[in-house]
């Protein structure tokens, strides 16, 4: 009775909390979006500081934040071939990284009503991740329609909308920048792979959680993370450029993982993990950037775009929300174990990655968007693959309370470095 308390109150502290910075956050990247057109003409004139090490480091200098975040989420993506790879300046004097002309030479339009709209509606989606998980500990039937056999089907429809906003210019932007995606791509492989390893390893976790945190550690970067490296001022083109790649790299080095730490924990069948990396990820990727290659269909794909990412979070909030109501009474007994070893996890990822890239790049902005896309990975994939290959239940609720964690953490992390940012402009 004590720890069904606890577990209840942390779920309604972790809500709270952080209703107000989701709703802060959101309305301020909306409102910021019309606020730095008003100040591009001006933001010219002003000189920039320590330029030499900012191009020697940043070398993802001609996709600025501003242009790549229009909406948030994955309608960032599409941004991405359509810029040119623009040179360094002469020292002393840098471009400000608004106003970048596309291939076209068109600068982005701003947006109309109903994508604000959208993209204001999308920006709330750390508190639709909380809310759905809060919702389905307390009143589980409520999302009882959401059965099993749904899961894999939705995360298939989630890609497809990542692929949808992809291109081939995309990859060819890694080629440009090999350096430093790949260094964040390290990052991911490697820090949170190890760090779940050893927390499950030393928190006396039970067998199915531990297996279920290995298996969150192995995903790859979230898709939400485009969005909160947006609002913690980070560089959002590396972000995009590192969910892309690790996802790819996700189809062999996510099977291999979990072959390699949890095979001696639990039976785990890699290949037909790989499999089902194949049909959930690179399929649906592959399918819509094929699309998106065809002139007629991309016509219609732009003019359903804005409403991409808000169909993508109603699928995680459904599949986290799911996942967390078939498992309540397992929360509800080891949850507080459980909450602490992903706070952890999530934690020590955002400051990790932080480190790890401020040891190569001394850039602020590639330093937050490595450690935010360290931090938060794509539970979803990790509860699709739990359900579809591990005969216990009880391996998908890590992946389920992880997307409520690293939102919540990603969000709060944003907050404070705006926060800094405000500051130092005083």
């Amino acid at each position: 009775m004590v720890s069904h308390k606890v577990c209840r109150g942390s779920w309604r502290g972790t809500g709270g909390c952080c209703f107000v910075l989701c709703i802060k956050t959101a309305v301020l990247q909306t409102t910021a979006e019309h606020s730095c057109r008003r100040s591009r003409a001006a933001s010219y004139l002003q000189p920039a500081t320590d330029s030499s090490k900012r191009w020697r480091t940043q070398r993802l200098c001609g996709l600025g934040r501003d242009d790549c975040c229009r909406g948030g989420g994955f309608s960032s993506w599409r941004t991405l071939g359509q810029h040119a790879y623009r040179q360094a300046p002469c020292p002393g004097r840098e471009r400000p990284p608004v106003m970048r002309e596309t291939t076209q030479g068109r600068h982005l339009r701003m947006t109309s009503r109903s994508e604000r709209v959208l993209g204001l509606l999308t920006n709330l989606f750390p508190l639709y991740v909380i809310l759905g998980s809060i919702t389905a500990a307390t009143c589980p039937s409520v999302f009882a329609f959401f059965k099993r056999e749904y899961i894999s089907p939705t995360l298939s429809v989630i890609m497809l909308a990542m692929g949808l906003t992809l291109s081939v210019d995309d990859f060819v932007a890694v080629l440009r920048v090999p350096d430093v995606v790949l260094w964040g791509a390290l990052a991911q492989y490697s820090i949170m792979p190890l760090l779940g390893w050893m927390l499950s390893r030393h928190l006396g976790l039970p067998t199915p959680y531990a297996v279920g945190m290995l298996l969150v550690s192995s995903c790859p970067g979230g898709t939400a993370s485009n969005l909160v490296c947006y609002l913690a001022g980070a560089n959002v083109a590396l972000s995009v450029l590192m969910t892309a790649t690790t996802t790819q790299a996700a189809v062999i080095l996510t099977p291999l993982l979990m072959k390699v730490m949890a095979g001696t924990m639990m039976p785990v069948d890699a290949c037909g993990m790989f499999l089902s990396m194949v049909q959930v990820v690179f399929l649906p990727l592959a399918v819509g950037m094929l699309l998106n290659a065809i002139p007629r269909t991309r016509a219609v794909i732009q003019r359903l775009l804005p409403w991409f990412p808000l169909v993508s979070v109603a699928g995680v909030v459904l599949i986290n929300a799911s996942i967390i109501s078939g498992s309540v009474d397992a929360i509800r007994t080891g949850g507080l174990r459980l909450f602490f070893a992903l706070l952890l996890l999530h934690g020590l990822g955002l400051v990790l990655g932080y480190v790890v890239s401020f040891l190569r790049f001394r850039d602020k902005q590639i330093n937050r968007a490595v450690a935010i896309e360290v931090c938060m990975q794509n539970s979803g994939l990790g509860a699709a693959l739990a359900q579809a290959h591990f005969a216990d239940p009880q391996v998908a609720v890590p992946a389920a309370i992880s997307a409520s964690m690293h939102s919540v953490i990603g969000s709060v992390a944003a907050g404070i470095w705006r926060w800094l940012d405000s500051q130092r402009q005083r």
